[in-house]
């Protein structure tokens, strides 16, 4: 199978005509070195895109109330929009499997204290839905329940920041903490991967906020879902029916543009998988220019080298060689200079990308890298381009008869 003779000609032949070596190898390295640094840019890119999403679901809608700025069926503009829980239940019901999650929002703002540790925090009032919407880890206790809602629980969900400022080095699950002089119970610890800001949030019932903070049913903010299995094009129209039929659920004129506000996170989606898109087509397309040119340089060297070597062929044809061995001989050594060169590449290519990669944050450039499947791939793609490169040559060599390479000059 492995046969040493073959291969010690092969390394023979390299180490003979270093500088034709070279040659060959640089046009691949240089392939290679240019399609892993564009392909490390696109992820890149791609990473801080995502990174823009990582804190809430892909599929959400936030709506959020604001004032009227026109004049509509007898009421003048600048009338505040003021949304209820009837307003959630409007939007949760009447839509049907069109919403997969829905929670409405209420925002306070509290002093909280444990024993002699004490901070401000931001306190979110929310349903039990909106664990979903903002990808709330919870990794000690549980989170907010129908339960705590139906009896106006009087407990919280706290980030893990939360916890490593009151509790120190103490569990923070089952102890309370005091919320604006009232007591509250610790049922649950969350991280999220949104940064500190989202880690140093407090979760509370929203019928509990409603009840002890206003004694009312107001909401600041609605949010939810849209089912998944909606396209871009179909949640975006979606997003236009609920702001119409808010719209008339509020008397809002129609062209008024700030009284109900929906932003819909599909709309960013699909600019970001268009461009994305579009960018990986272009570097597929000039990566593979890149490399064929690569292969066309190698093949031609080939070419020559067979040519260089027309007598030595054609002796080797008269002691017996057969034309596949010849052929096999030419190709393996096109597919090794053409590997070891494009390896060579694909290193110097991932190595300048780990040493420039926090330089290119400012260009919107997150973690540039290659997959494991791009060097799975890169593999296959430089055995089969050395296996191209030196195919047309090899045959060439095989069909050359031996009393005329003899005559070569």
């Amino acid at each position: 199978m492995f046969d040493l003779d073959l291969w010690r000609e092969i390394f023979q032949s390299i180490s003979k005509n270093k500088l034709r070596s070279l040659l060959s190898g640089f046009t691949v390295s240089f392939a290679i070195l240019l399609f892993t640094l564009l392909f490390g840019i696109a992820n890149g890119l791609e990473n801080t895109f995502n990174g823009f999403f990582k804190d809430d679901a892909q599929n959400s809608i936030f709506i959020r109330p604001g004032k009227t700025t026109k004049p509509h069926k007898g009421f003048k503009a600048g009338r505040k929009i003021q949304f209820k829980n009837e307003d959630y239940e409007y939007l949760k019901n009447d839509f049907g499997n069109k919403v997969q999650y829905i929670t409405s929002r209420v925002y306070k703002n509290f002093m909280a204290s444990y024993k002699n540790e004490k901070n401000t925090y931001s306190i979110r009032a929310v349903h039990p839905d909106h664990q979903y919407l903002e990808k709330t880890l919870v990794y000690e206790g549980r989170y907010i329940s129908a339960k705590d809602l139906e009896e106006e629980s009087k407990v919280v969900v706290i980030g893990r920041l939360v916890e490593e400022d009151l509790f120190m080095k103490t569990v923070a699950l089952g102890k309370y903490i005091n919320l604006g002089g009232i007591q509250y119970k610790v049922v649950g610890v969350y991280r999220d991967d949104g940064g500190d800001n989202e880690e140093r949030m407090i979760y509370m019932p929203i019928s509990t906020a409603q009840k002890i903070y206003g004694n009312n049913d107001y909401v600041d903010q609605i949010n939810m879902t849209y089912n998944p299995a909606m396209s871009y094009n179909e949640a975006l129209s979606f997003s236009k029916l609920l702001t119409k039929k808010l719209k008339e659920r509020f008397d809002v004129a129609p062209k008024d543009q700030s009284a109900v506000r929906v932003r819909n996170m599909a709309e960013a989606s699909k600019n970001v998988n268009q461009m994305t898109t579009v960018l990986s087509v272009l570097i597929i397309i000039i990566g593979m220019g890149t490399l064929i040119a690569g292969i066309v340089g190698i093949a031609n060297i080939m070419i020559f080298v067979v040519k260089e070597r027309t007598k030595e062929l054609g002796i080797r044809k008269a002691l017996g060689a057969t034309p596949k061995s010849i052929v096999t001989m030419i190709m393996l050594e096109s597919v090794l200079v053409t590997s070891l060169a494009g390896y060579f590449g694909l290193l110097v290519g991932m190595g300048l990308l780990e040493l420039i990669g926090d330089s290119l944050k400012e260009y919107f450039i997150t973690n540039p890298s290659v997959s494991t499947n791009l060097i799975v791939g890169a593999t296959i793609i430089l055995i089969i381009a050395g296996a191209i490169a030196g195919y047309v040559p090899a045959k060439r060599a095989a069909s050359i008869k031996p009393i005329v390479a003899l005559r070569d000059e």
